[in-house]
Protein backbone atom coordinates (compact mmCIF):
# COMPACT_ATOMS: atom_id res chain seq x y z
CA UNK A 1 0.00 0.00 0.00
CA UNK A 2 1.53 3.30 -1.11
CA UNK A 3 1.62 6.27 1.25
CA UNK A 4 -0.72 9.20 0.71
CA UNK A 5 1.25 11.95 -1.08
CA UNK A 6 -0.70 14.57 0.86
CA UNK A 7 0.29 12.97 4.19
CA UNK A 8 3.94 12.78 3.10
CA UNK A 9 3.93 16.46 2.14
CA UNK A 10 2.37 17.39 5.47
CA UNK A 11 4.97 15.32 7.35
CA UNK A 12 7.78 17.01 5.45
CA UNK A 13 6.41 20.42 6.40
CA UNK A 14 6.31 19.43 10.07
CA UNK A 15 9.88 18.16 9.95
CA UNK A 16 11.05 21.32 8.20
CA UNK A 17 9.35 23.43 10.85
CA UNK A 18 11.15 21.43 13.59
CA UNK A 19 14.50 21.66 11.79
CA UNK A 20 14.76 17.87 11.52
CA UNK A 21 15.75 15.94 8.39
CA UNK A 22 15.04 12.35 7.39
CA UNK A 23 18.74 11.62 7.88
CA UNK A 24 18.50 12.82 11.47
CA UNK A 25 15.59 10.49 12.11
CA UNK A 26 17.33 7.53 10.52
CA UNK A 27 20.57 8.03 12.46
CA UNK A 28 18.66 8.47 15.71
CA UNK A 29 16.51 5.40 15.32
CA UNK A 30 19.16 3.10 13.98
CA UNK A 31 21.96 4.21 16.31
CA UNK A 32 25.39 2.59 16.12
CA UNK A 33 25.41 -0.70 14.24
CA UNK A 34 26.85 -2.48 17.28
CA UNK A 35 27.74 -1.06 20.66
CA UNK A 36 31.13 -2.00 22.11
CA UNK A 37 31.20 -4.35 25.05
CA UNK A 38 32.21 -3.17 28.49
CA UNK A 39 35.64 -4.81 28.09
CA UNK A 40 36.14 -3.25 24.65
CA UNK A 41 35.19 0.24 25.79
CA UNK A 42 37.06 0.28 29.11
CA UNK A 43 40.52 1.10 27.62
CA UNK A 44 39.05 4.26 26.10
CA UNK A 45 37.60 5.28 29.46
CA UNK A 46 40.92 4.68 31.22
CA UNK A 47 42.84 6.63 28.57
CA UNK A 48 40.55 9.64 29.00
CA UNK A 49 40.62 9.55 32.82
CA UNK A 50 42.99 11.58 34.94
CA UNK A 51 45.48 10.05 37.40
CA UNK A 52 43.14 10.58 40.34
CA UNK A 53 40.20 8.88 38.63
CA UNK A 54 42.37 5.95 37.54
CA UNK A 55 43.68 5.53 41.06
CA UNK A 56 40.23 5.77 42.70
CA UNK A 57 38.11 3.91 40.16
CA UNK A 58 40.61 1.56 38.51
CA UNK A 59 39.88 -1.41 40.77
CA UNK A 60 36.12 -1.03 40.29
CA UNK A 61 36.42 -0.65 36.52
CA UNK A 62 38.34 -3.92 36.40
CA UNK A 63 35.60 -5.56 38.47
CA UNK A 64 33.04 -4.28 35.97
CA UNK A 65 35.07 -5.71 33.08
CA UNK A 66 35.35 -9.07 34.83
CA UNK A 67 31.62 -9.25 35.59
CA UNK A 68 30.14 -7.67 32.46
CA UNK A 69 33.02 -7.65 29.99
CA UNK A 70 31.24 -9.51 27.19
CA UNK A 71 28.04 -7.45 27.41
CA UNK A 72 27.32 -4.46 25.13
CA UNK A 73 27.08 -1.16 26.98
CA UNK A 74 23.29 -1.18 26.83
CA UNK A 75 23.01 -4.73 28.20
CA UNK A 76 23.97 -3.82 31.77
CA UNK A 77 21.00 -3.16 34.04
CA UNK A 78 20.67 -0.93 37.08
CA UNK A 79 20.14 -4.10 39.09
CA UNK A 80 23.58 -5.32 38.02
CA UNK A 81 25.20 -2.13 39.31
CA UNK A 82 23.22 -2.34 42.55
CA UNK A 83 24.28 -5.99 43.02
CA UNK A 84 27.94 -5.11 42.55
CA UNK A 85 27.59 -2.28 45.06
CA UNK A 86 26.16 -4.68 47.64
CA UNK A 87 28.89 -7.24 46.94
CA UNK A 88 31.71 -4.72 47.30
CA UNK A 89 30.20 -3.30 50.47
CA UNK A 90 29.98 -6.77 52.04
CA UNK A 91 33.50 -7.84 51.06
CA UNK A 92 35.36 -4.55 51.58
CA UNK A 93 38.65 -4.89 53.40
CA UNK A 94 38.52 -3.61 56.96
CA UNK A 95 40.84 -0.63 57.47
CA UNK A 96 41.55 1.73 60.35
CA UNK A 97 39.26 4.37 58.84
CA UNK A 98 36.71 2.08 57.17
CA UNK A 99 32.97 2.66 57.54
CA UNK A 100 31.63 -0.91 57.21
CA UNK A 101 32.28 -0.97 53.47
CA UNK A 102 30.22 2.14 52.83
CA UNK A 103 33.00 3.88 50.92
CA UNK A 104 33.49 0.84 48.69
CA UNK A 105 29.80 0.84 47.79
CA UNK A 106 29.93 4.57 47.07
CA UNK A 107 32.98 4.12 44.85
CA UNK A 108 31.27 1.39 42.83
CA UNK A 109 28.46 3.77 41.89
CA UNK A 110 30.87 6.64 41.21
CA UNK A 111 33.09 4.43 39.02
CA UNK A 112 30.10 3.11 37.05
CA UNK A 113 28.79 6.65 36.56
CA UNK A 114 32.19 7.85 35.34
CA UNK A 115 32.30 4.92 32.91
CA UNK A 116 28.83 5.57 31.49
CA UNK A 117 29.29 9.35 31.47
CA UNK A 118 32.09 8.81 28.97
CA UNK A 119 29.81 6.62 26.83
CA UNK A 120 27.15 9.36 26.93
CA UNK A 121 29.71 12.00 25.94
CA UNK A 122 30.80 9.81 23.02
CA UNK A 123 27.22 9.58 21.83
CA UNK A 124 27.04 5.81 22.26
CA UNK A 125 24.06 5.85 24.61
CA UNK A 126 21.50 8.39 25.84
CA UNK A 127 21.56 9.75 29.37
CA UNK A 128 18.38 7.85 30.14
CA UNK A 129 20.06 4.58 29.12
CA UNK A 130 22.82 4.75 31.75
CA UNK A 131 22.21 2.06 34.40
CA UNK A 132 24.69 3.67 36.79
CA UNK A 133 22.74 6.92 36.95
CA UNK A 134 19.59 5.06 37.96
CA UNK A 135 21.20 3.72 41.14
CA UNK A 136 21.30 6.03 44.16
CA UNK A 137 24.69 6.65 45.75
CA UNK A 138 24.91 5.99 49.49
CA UNK A 139 24.66 9.18 51.48
CA UNK A 140 28.12 10.22 52.64
CA UNK A 141 28.41 10.14 56.41
CA UNK A 142 29.98 13.06 58.29
CA UNK A 143 33.73 12.69 58.68
CA UNK A 144 35.02 11.50 62.04
CA UNK A 145 38.22 13.47 61.59
CA UNK A 146 38.83 16.41 63.90
CA UNK A 147 41.61 18.63 65.19
CA UNK A 148 44.08 16.99 67.55
CA UNK A 149 44.75 18.52 70.94
CA UNK A 150 48.19 20.08 71.51
CA UNK A 151 49.00 17.23 73.89
CA UNK A 152 47.90 14.59 71.36
CA UNK A 153 49.96 16.21 68.61
CA UNK A 154 53.01 16.33 70.87
CA UNK A 155 52.63 12.66 71.83
CA UNK A 156 52.37 11.60 68.19
CA UNK A 157 55.52 13.54 67.31
CA UNK A 158 57.37 12.07 70.30
CA UNK A 159 56.62 8.50 69.20
CA UNK A 160 57.57 9.23 65.59
CA UNK A 161 60.91 10.67 66.72
CA UNK A 162 61.83 7.82 69.04
CA UNK A 163 60.84 4.70 67.10
CA UNK A 164 61.13 3.27 63.61
CA UNK A 165 64.01 2.86 61.20
CA UNK A 166 64.13 6.48 59.97
CA UNK A 167 63.08 8.89 62.70
CA UNK A 168 64.39 11.94 60.85
CA UNK A 169 62.19 11.23 57.82
CA UNK A 170 59.10 10.56 59.95
CA UNK A 171 59.57 13.69 62.06
CA UNK A 172 60.10 15.71 58.89
CA UNK A 173 56.88 14.34 57.37
CA UNK A 174 54.80 15.22 60.43
CA UNK A 175 56.27 18.70 60.64
CA UNK A 176 55.75 19.35 56.92
CA UNK A 177 52.07 18.36 57.11
CA UNK A 178 51.50 20.30 60.32
CA UNK A 179 53.06 23.50 58.98
CA UNK A 180 51.45 23.39 55.53
CA UNK A 181 48.22 21.41 56.14
CA UNK A 182 49.01 19.72 52.81
CA UNK A 183 47.65 16.38 51.68
CA UNK A 184 49.77 13.26 51.26
CA UNK A 185 49.75 13.65 47.50
CA UNK A 186 51.10 17.19 47.79
CA UNK A 187 54.02 16.06 49.94
CA UNK A 188 54.84 13.06 47.75
CA UNK A 189 54.91 15.25 44.62
CA UNK A 190 57.42 17.75 46.03
CA UNK A 191 60.58 18.16 43.95
CA UNK A 192 63.82 19.97 44.61
CA UNK A 193 62.67 22.82 42.34
CA UNK A 194 59.53 23.23 44.48
CA UNK A 195 61.55 24.38 47.51
CA UNK A 196 62.26 28.12 47.94
CA UNK A 197 64.65 28.35 50.89
CA UNK A 198 65.07 32.12 50.66
CA UNK A 199 61.39 32.98 51.03
CA UNK A 200 60.34 29.94 53.05
CA UNK A 201 57.97 28.40 50.49
CA UNK A 202 57.09 25.05 48.97
CA UNK A 203 55.12 24.64 45.77
CA UNK A 204 52.31 22.15 46.33
CA UNK A 205 50.61 20.23 43.52
CA UNK A 206 47.45 18.65 44.90
CA UNK A 207 43.90 17.61 44.00
CA UNK A 208 42.69 18.30 40.46
CA UNK A 209 46.14 19.55 39.48
CA UNK A 210 45.93 22.69 41.63
CA UNK A 211 49.27 24.38 42.28
CA UNK A 212 50.06 26.88 44.99
CA UNK A 213 53.02 28.24 46.95
CA UNK A 214 52.67 27.52 50.66
CA UNK A 215 54.75 29.22 53.39
CA UNK A 216 56.94 27.10 55.65
CA UNK A 217 59.38 28.16 58.34
CA UNK A 218 62.93 28.87 57.21
CA UNK A 219 64.06 26.21 59.66
CA UNK A 220 61.92 23.56 57.96
CA UNK A 221 63.07 24.75 54.54
CA UNK A 222 66.70 24.16 55.51
CA UNK A 223 65.93 20.74 56.97
CA UNK A 224 64.10 19.74 53.78
CA UNK A 225 67.03 20.86 51.64
CA UNK A 226 69.56 19.05 53.83
CA UNK A 227 67.41 15.91 53.77
CA UNK A 228 67.08 15.94 49.97
CA UNK A 229 70.73 16.82 49.39
CA UNK A 230 72.14 14.06 51.61
CA UNK A 231 69.82 11.45 50.09
CA UNK A 232 70.64 11.96 46.46
CA UNK A 233 68.34 14.69 45.13
CA UNK A 234 70.45 16.54 42.54
CA UNK A 235 68.33 17.48 39.54
CA UNK A 236 65.59 20.12 39.93
CA UNK A 237 62.92 17.52 39.16
CA UNK A 238 64.22 14.99 41.70
CA UNK A 239 61.78 14.13 44.46
CA UNK A 240 62.36 15.92 47.75
CA UNK A 241 61.37 13.25 50.30
CA UNK A 242 63.53 10.12 50.18
CA UNK A 243 64.38 6.90 51.97
CA UNK A 244 67.87 6.29 53.32
CA UNK A 245 68.73 4.36 50.14
CA UNK A 246 67.98 7.45 48.04
CA UNK A 247 64.70 6.23 46.56
CA UNK A 248 61.70 8.61 46.69
CA UNK A 249 59.20 7.67 49.38
CA UNK A 250 55.75 6.37 48.53
CA UNK A 251 52.42 6.38 50.34
CA UNK A 252 53.49 3.17 52.06
CA UNK A 253 55.74 5.21 54.34
CA UNK A 254 52.67 6.93 55.75
CA UNK A 255 50.91 3.59 56.25
CA UNK A 256 53.88 2.18 58.16
CA UNK A 257 54.26 5.37 60.20
CA UNK A 258 50.69 5.41 61.47
CA UNK A 259 50.66 1.67 62.04
CA UNK A 260 53.73 2.01 64.26
CA UNK A 261 52.31 4.98 66.13
CA UNK A 262 49.01 3.14 66.64
CA UNK A 263 50.81 0.12 68.08
CA UNK A 264 52.45 2.32 70.70
CA UNK A 265 49.42 4.53 71.36
CA UNK A 266 46.17 2.53 71.20
CA UNK A 267 43.99 5.65 71.06
CA UNK A 268 45.57 6.57 67.71
CA UNK A 269 44.65 3.18 66.24
CA UNK A 270 41.19 3.16 67.83
CA UNK A 271 40.24 6.53 66.31
CA UNK A 272 41.84 5.81 62.95
CA UNK A 273 44.05 8.88 63.12
CA UNK A 274 45.97 9.55 59.93
CA UNK A 275 47.95 12.28 58.19
CA UNK A 276 44.75 14.08 57.20
CA UNK A 277 44.03 14.75 60.87
CA UNK A 278 47.06 17.05 60.86
CA UNK A 279 45.36 19.09 58.14
CA UNK A 280 42.27 19.39 60.33
CA UNK A 281 44.43 20.38 63.30
CA UNK A 282 46.28 23.17 61.54
CA UNK A 283 43.31 24.59 59.67
CA UNK A 284 41.15 24.59 62.80
CA UNK A 285 43.82 26.55 64.66
CA UNK A 286 44.17 29.05 61.83
CA UNK A 287 40.40 29.54 61.55
CA UNK A 288 40.01 30.09 65.29
CA UNK A 289 42.79 32.67 65.48
CA UNK A 290 42.81 34.31 62.03
CA UNK A 291 39.33 33.75 60.63
CA UNK A 292 37.69 31.85 57.83
CA UNK A 293 39.23 33.76 54.92
CA UNK A 294 42.82 33.05 55.91
CA UNK A 295 42.01 29.44 56.84
CA UNK A 296 40.50 28.98 53.40
CA UNK A 297 43.63 30.30 51.72
CA UNK A 298 45.82 28.22 54.03
CA UNK A 299 43.95 25.11 52.90
CA UNK A 300 44.33 25.99 49.22
CA UNK A 301 40.56 26.42 48.78
CA UNK A 302 40.68 29.90 47.29
CA UNK A 303 39.39 28.73 43.91
CA UNK A 304 36.65 26.43 45.20
CA UNK A 305 33.00 27.48 45.02
CA UNK A 306 31.64 29.31 48.02
CA UNK A 307 29.35 32.06 49.06
CA UNK A 308 29.64 35.45 47.40
CA UNK A 309 31.27 36.74 50.58
CA UNK A 310 34.45 34.83 49.74
CA UNK A 311 35.01 37.27 46.87
CA UNK A 312 35.71 40.00 49.41
CA UNK A 313 37.63 38.10 52.08
CA UNK A 314 40.36 36.55 49.98
CA UNK A 315 43.63 36.16 51.83
CA UNK A 316 47.03 36.27 50.16
CA UNK A 317 50.39 34.61 50.70
CA UNK A 318 51.42 37.21 53.26
CA UNK A 319 48.34 36.50 55.39
CA UNK A 320 49.06 32.79 55.32
CA UNK A 321 52.69 33.44 56.27
CA UNK A 322 51.54 35.56 59.21
CA UNK A 323 49.32 32.75 60.46
CA UNK A 324 52.19 30.27 60.11
CA UNK A 325 54.51 32.60 62.01
CA UNK A 326 52.04 32.95 64.88
CA UNK A 327 51.41 29.21 65.02
CA UNK A 328 55.09 28.20 65.04
CA UNK A 329 56.47 31.18 66.95
CA UNK A 330 59.08 31.68 64.21
CA UNK A 331 59.39 34.80 62.04
CA UNK A 332 58.70 34.49 58.34
CA UNK A 333 60.03 36.82 55.62
CA UNK A 334 56.62 37.13 53.95
CA UNK A 335 54.51 37.61 57.07
CA UNK A 336 52.49 40.83 57.19
CA UNK A 337 52.35 42.86 60.40
CA UNK A 338 48.88 42.65 61.92
CA UNK A 339 47.40 43.44 65.27
CA UNK A 340 45.99 40.16 66.50
CA UNK A 341 45.14 38.54 69.77
CA UNK A 342 46.24 35.18 68.44
CA UNK A 343 48.52 33.33 70.78
CA UNK A 344 50.14 30.08 69.71
CA UNK A 345 48.04 27.16 70.95
CA UNK A 346 50.92 24.77 70.38
CA UNK A 347 54.44 24.81 69.09
CA UNK A 348 55.25 22.57 66.18
CA UNK A 349 58.13 20.33 67.25
CA UNK A 350 61.41 21.14 65.56
CA UNK A 351 63.02 18.57 63.30
CA UNK A 352 65.68 16.39 64.94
Amino acid sequence: MSADPTAIAAARQVLAHLGVTLTDLQSHTSGPATLPTVAEYLPRVIAAAGPGARRTYGTYWQRMAAAWGDRPLNAVAATDVEAMKQQMTATARSRRNSRNGRHAGEHVIAAARAFYSRAIADGLIDVSASPAHRVAKPRRLPSTRRALTPQGLEEINAVARTSGNDVFLDALLLRLHTETACRRGGALALRLVDLDRTNGLVRLTEKNGTVRWQPITLDLAEHLYEHANTRGAVQPTDRLLRYRNGQPISSRRYDHLWKRIGERMPWVAAQGISTHWLRHTTLTWVERHFGYGIARAYAGHTDSPGSSTTTYIKADLNDVAAALSAMTGQPHPLAVTRETSAAPATRIPASP
